[in-house]
């Protein structure tokens, strides 16, 4: 029996059972503006579809379960023989399957593929982003294997299926296979060049067998991973099969799992190679740049990743506003908290406007469109540094929005805050992205025309972004000993191309709120430091996830 003095009142009702897909406006117009008229309505279905699964109990029940049961190694069975394997929980399981089901290793196949899944990623996300890492991967593996036709042949169907198959068997008797990779060692991390994994090649042609040591190496379940080792030529890309084709396991050592902040649900592991058979990708000595595309397309995924996170905190803050009720009102209504809230949420649009203007451009490129393959070559990893820094403050802010209630691990947030500085740190942590950035700028003269004529498009539009435009245009006049400014040059080119993007695209209130706080130079360091004069209700009820 309930107690007497126990009534509960002004609590917010779970955000569950809603459309991930169609309750986010951001993602449905970036969506519909990016995709030709043949396939829109096919995959604003498609993805509609996933959204109500997304935002079910039932999928939600699993991405905490999945969560709270982290994997579990053993290197042994019961009678001492070494076997490797990682135990996950059952939720897991039937995450990654229907991650897998739903295409988000398969974007290199059809028209808008990469639209399609970088929205259903990002969506994704919002579930559980520990299963994010080996989907991630998997879809990132096939440009990396088009280096060598014939393992692209015989890989990418499998790569790019929509059947999960977990059993650790030969590649040759499933229907869908997923990827991990292991690039860095203890005594490189991002430097990989100092990697001293051994390659010593065998009488098989394109076959060697590899001695040494990785630091991280996630999803250590997979079927295959994408490895660097030093053969005779120097740096080199290796696949290394989990099972090989005769049925045995090959060398594949887990030494131990990490213990993380978050991202708990997925495994990450140490592995030690010793006499690892692999087959080589591409030719020896060029296995930085036989990586290179996969490393762009994780990369990528980052900033989806951290968009869909944001996305999500910024809808939990605004979903518990509009019904919880302090000072005699709304919490969405008080002046200063819908500041905050208005403040979030044009950081989570111009995230995610940026993100699908990214894949957008890798659809374009795949099509042979070398102007946009160039914007990615500067773009990617200046969204990349910035876009995926901003993630854990607006987790952090849209935490305290729900106040107590948002530090209590039944709330989520607490889980979205633990994943938050993920993105930021994997495939290369800020200081990386922003040298990237400067050898795109000295490098390569057609990525920067390729930018400005991005940015040149909303230029007359906001006096605020052309101001923003010159001053970037002065700094990028001189690189000379540039590396100490690296992350401001990597932070402008990221806010000017998001604000040219919200110029053109975005509601004029979204706009005006961004170029004002971002750009001119008229709000705080904190969120909710907008100016009060500008549409901020708009703004908020524009973000406001409808259920």
């Amino acid at each position: 029996m309930a107690g007497s003095t126990h009534t509960v009142t002004n609590q917010a009702p779970p955000l569950t059972g809603y459309d991930v897909f169609t309750s986010d406006r951001v993602l449905t117009e970036a969506v519909g503006r990016h995709l030709a008229d043949r396939p829109r309505e096919e995959a604003l279905a498609e993805l509609s579809g996933l959204g109500r699964g997304c935002g079910s109990f039932q999928m939600q029940e699993w991405g905490v379960q999945a969560g709270d049961h982290p994997p579990v190694l053993r290197t042994h069975d019961r009678y001492g023989h070494r076997v490797d394997e990682v135990d996950f929980h059952p939720a897991w399981h039937r995450l990654l399957g229907k991650g897998v089901s739903a295409g988000l290793t398969d974007a290199w196949s059809r028209p808008g593929g990469q639209v399609r899944r970088a929205a259903a990623f990002l969506m994704w996300t919002q579930v559980e982003a520990g299963t994010c890492c080996p989907l991630s991967m998997t879809h990132a593996a096939v440009p990396a294997l088009r280096a060598d036709p014939e393992l692209a042949a015989e890989w990418e169907p499998r790569l790019t299926s929509r059947v999960y198959d977990r059993e650790l068997r030969p590649a040759r008797l499933k229907a869908g296979v997923l990827f991990g990779m292991g690039m860095t060692e203890k005594q490189g991390g991002s430097d990989v060049r100092a990697n001293t994994t051994s390659a010593r090649p065998l009488a098989e042609e394109g076959a060697y067998e590899l001695t040494g040591h990785k630091w991280f190496c996630s999803a250590p379940m997979s079927d295959g991973f994408l490895v660097l080792a030093r053969a005779p030529q120097g740096l080199t890309c290796f696949l290394v099969p989990r099972v090989l084709a005769d049925g045995t396991r090959n060398v594949f050592l887990i030494q131990r799992l990490k213990d993380k902040l978050g991202n708990r649900s997925n495994a990450s592991a140490e592995v030690e190679f010793a006499g690892t058979w692999a087959r080589r990708v591409g030719a020896e000595g060029r296995g930085v740049p036989t990586i290179i595309d996969m490393v762009a397309a994780t990369r990528l995924d980052c900033v989806l990743g951290s968009a869909g996170l944001m996305r999500q905190a910024v809808a939990q803050a605004v979903h518990h506003c509009a019904y919880r009720e302090a000072f005699g009102g709304k919490l969405v209504d008080k002046p200063l908290m819908r500041n905050v809230l208005a403040d979030l949420a044009i950081e989570s649009e111009a995230a995610t406007t940026l993100g699908l203007r990214l894949a957008a451009a890798c659809d374009a490129a795949a099509d042979g469109d070398e102007g946009e393959r160039a914007l990615l070559r500067l773009a990617v990893p200046a969204a990349k540094y910035w876009v995926t820094k901003r993630c854990a403050p607006v987790a952090v802010e849209a935490a305290e929005c729900l106040g107590g209630n948002g530090y209590v691990e039944e709330s989520g947030l607490p889980r979205l805050v633990r994943e938050s500085p993920l993105n930021s740190i994997w495939e290369g942590a800020g200081n990386v992205q922003a040298l990237d950035v400067l050898r795109a700028l000295g490098r390569e003269p057609a990525a920067l025309d390729a930018y400005l004529t991005e940015v040149g498009a909303a230029r007359g539009a906001d006096h605020r972004l052309d101001a923003a435009i010159r001053d970037l245009l002065t700094d990028l006049a001189d690189l000379a000993a540039a590396e100490g400014r690296a992350r401001l040059l990597a932070e402008q080119l990221a806010l000017v191309l998001q604000g040219a993007l919200l110029v053109r695209y975005a509601p004029p209130e979204v706009a005006d709120a961004f170029c004002a706080a971002r750009l001119g130079g008229d709000g705080g360091a904190a969120f909710g430091t907008l100016p009060p004069t500008l549409d901020l209700a708009a703004v908020v009820e524009r973000a406001r996830p409808a259920v």
